[in-house]
This record gives C-alpha cells, sequence and structure tokens, in this order.
C-alpha cells in the first residue's frame, strides 16, 4: 500500500483494553497526540479488530511503549485476536492496573498513557478514537520500536 509505505517508518505501540473482565492486547501504528490543553491523544482502530468493541464498550484504552526487544511479541499480537486467545498470557507479560481508568497496562512497557474517549468518528474502514490522557508515565529509555513494512521494523539510535 502505497500510503504506508509513504507514511512509515511509525512507532508502534501495544493498545490495551478491558470490557467486562476480558482483557487484550493489539499492536497499533496509526496514533497521535492532538493537543498538549488539555492532554488529548488519538488510536484508529479497524472495525474488524476484537479490540474495537473492548474500546467502544468501556471507552478507555492504554497506550504502552515497547522497546525493540518486543518485536516478536508486537508481532504475535498483530497476528492474532485476542478473542479466544489470552495474548497477556502467551506473550508473557505481566499486567498492572492503571491508576485512573479500569485498564490494564503492560509492566514491561517503557512507557503508558492511560486514556479515556470524549469522541468516536467513523473514518472509513476504521473508527478513530479521540481521548484525553488522565495518566502518563515514562519509566524508561529505550530503543522504542518503529513499523518500516509488513514483518519489518528500526529503532531509534543511541
Amino acid at each position: 500500500m502505497k500510503m504506508t509505505t509513504l507514511t512509515n517508518p511509525r512507532q508502534t505501540i501495544l493498545l490495551t483494553s478491558r470490557w467486562k473482565e476480558k482483557d487484550n492486547v493489539m499492536t497499533l501504528d496509526w496514533h497521535t497526540p492532538l493537543s498538549f490543553k488539555p492532554m488529548m491523544y488519538a488510536v484508529s482502530v479497524g472495525k474488524t479488530r476484537f479490540s474495537l468493541n473492548l474500546v467502544q464498550e468501556s471507552k478507555v484504552f492504554v497506550v504502552n511503549f515497547m522497546s525493540k526487544d518486543f518485536e516478536k511479541e508486537v508481532l504475535f499480537c498483530g497476528r492474532q485476536t485476542g478473542k479466544n486467545l489470552d495474548k497477556f498470557k502467551e506473550c508473557a507479560f505481566e499486567k498492572e492496573e492503571a491508576k485512573t481508568i479500569d485498564c490494564p497496562i503492560i509492566k514491561q512497557a517503557l512507557g503508558y498513557l492511560e486514556c479515556k474517549v470524549e469522541k468516536e468518528i467513523e473514518v472509513g474502514d476504521h473508527i478513530l478514537f479521540i481521548a484525553k490522557v488522565t495518566h502518563s508515565e515514562i519509566r524508561e529509555y529505550g530503543k522504542r520500536l518503529f513499523h518500516l513494512f509488513s514483518d519489518k521494523f528500526t529503532t531509534t539510535e543511541e
């Protein structure tokens, strides 16, 4: 696809969500900050994704920034549906509870944003969630994961 070839590399994140005690992790490239005051963030989720319903129902999600060390797990989370699979368990991710919303955080993340959905916009085959960042944390600095194309990733320099 020419558009993604032109717009990549993009930082790849893992979006975590929860609804009715069902937790999920999905791989996501289409995300962006929107505002400083108030702090706002947007994610674009495909209509066929299992996480879509979890976010639509709960109105919350966490953006987890992962290091390049987790490339294998990021690929796994992007290829598998969480409908009948516990991706936290399969990837050996440790869960932590978010501080301001009812949603899991990946303990191994370099940092994260806790987000509460304020607006949902249908955009073709995706839903754009515009959210207020209710809490953010940088745990450590490291080489973050950036998607080039297909299964190819790169990272930042030292």
